[in-house]
């Protein structure tokens, strides 16, 4: 998914904030689901995030044409782990893994095998 760098995404000197970074990441796994019209929601339930592990490489800046890019690491029947990589002209800045949690009703819970095969597809599983 593609990303301007915004003044709102930066500070004074015109780069962007740390947690920005990961505010783009969620965008981008939102984006995978709308671009198939689908919802993160589903199953009644939704994902939340467990674990991520963060690597700052490099800043992006004010006017930047970033690419986020998400792969399917992991999936089981109640979780998923993903690394997502933000680039400027295939430069990675920054790397990430998270770890999602399926919740319904506000416990993991279990998701349906169809599910399971439409996230396979929706992230690129191996």
């Amino acid at each position: 998914m593609k990303v301007r760098v915004y003044y709102e995404d930066t500070d004074v000197g015109g780069i962007v904030y740390h947690a920005n970074y990961l505010k783009f990441c969620e965008r981008s796994r939102s984006e995978l689901f709308f671009q198939e019209n689908q919802s993160p929601y589903f199953d009644e339930g939704e994902f939340v995030v467990l674990t991520l592990q963060a690597k700052f490489k490099s800043s992006a800046k004010l006017g930047d044409m970033l690419d986020v890019r998400t792969h399917l690491l992991k999936l089981n029947r109640s979780f998923l782990v993903l690394n997502q990589c933000v680039y400027k002209d295939n430069v990675l800045l920054f790397e990430m893994e998270v770890k999602l949690g399926f919740l319904k009703e506000g416990s993991i819970a279990r998701l349906s095998e169809a599910s399971q095969v439409n996230l396979h597809k929706l992230f690129g599983g191996n």
